[in-house]
């Protein structure tokens, strides 16, 4: 079957400077992945690769079987979810919940198209499916960091993209708010139908137990990808944050910790 997304010998460079070499990545239906780096890994220059604003000095990345250059990808970006806090800044504060989610069907905020009906009782569905059909009515600057980031999954799922990528989502919530939200995360990406899932975070623990694949950079490069109990390791992370690291897991849940320098990792 055609792989929902497929990267192959990324590279990109601006002047003398490489911010991505020889990144080969692929995401599989029924995948869900989580993309760990250190700060300067790489991570967002990726993200906006994918979603064809930086474009790539050599190599390919292919979408449901359409390749960056050769498709409109434009139309292509539809496909790909996108939720970032940098969209935030751009949400009018005085815009009710709904009419942001309905805003995601054209990909455009401060929606100035016409919409029909079934387009506004999609976007109350979507809601009630990320736990936000109380906050329909509600103006954007009501809404707190953690509802922000529902009614944007909302939006992005208006489109049904076949992707989703979720860009540190979890900055700014208190330590309760998060593990609220990576409940519903984790109810999300079971439900059937839902998009590949791909989380861009610094942080183990936000790694729930419906991910089942991890992506490791430094450098702008590789450091191991596949099956979450591959990748997420001590010895894997360890190269990835130039620390010795300690990864423990329970109930399918991580925890960092830093070891003592010169003790050994395993």
């Amino acid at each position: 079957m055609t792989p929902i997304l497929e990267v192959s010998r990324l590279a990109i460079e601006r002047g003398r400077t490489r911010i991505l070499r020889d990144v080969s990545w692929r995401v599989e239906r029924g995948q869900h992945w989580a993309v760990l780096g250190a700060n300067g890994s790489g991570k967002t220059s990726l993200l906006r690769a994918l979603t064809g604003y930086l474009p790539p000095t050599s190599g390919r990345i292919t979408v449901l079987g359409k390749t960056y250059g050769e498709s409109d990808w434009r139309k292509l970006r539809l496909k790909i979810g996108l939720v970032t806090s940098a969209l935030q800044p751009h949400v009018p504060p005085a815009e009710p919940a709904l009419e942001t989610v309905l805003s995601g069907k054209f990909a455009q905020l401060d929606l100035w198209a016409r919409t029909a009906a079934d387009d506004r009782t999609a976007a109350r569905r979507l809601l009630r499916r990320v736990d936000g059909a109380h906050l329909a009515g509600r103006e954007w600057m009501f809404l707190s960091q953690g509802e922000r980031q529902r009614v944007l999954i909302g939006r992005a799922l208006m489109a049904r993209p076949r992707l989703l990528i979720l860009d540190e989502p979890c900055a700014g919530l208190d330590p309760v708010a998060r593990e609220q939200f990576l409940e519903f995360l984790n109810r999300l990406v079971r439900r059937p139908g839902a998009p590949a899932l791909v989380l861009v975070t610094h942080h183990v623990e936000e790694i729930i137990p419906a991910f089942t694949h991890a992506l490791v950079l430094r450098a702008g490069g590789v450091v191991a990808a596949g099956p979450k109990a591959r990748v997420v390791t001590s010895a894997v992370l360890s190269r990835a944050f130039d620390r010795h690291i300690r990864v423990h897991t329970r109930h399918g849940r991580h925890r960092l910790e830093l070891a003592a320098r010169g003790s050994a990792v395993v």
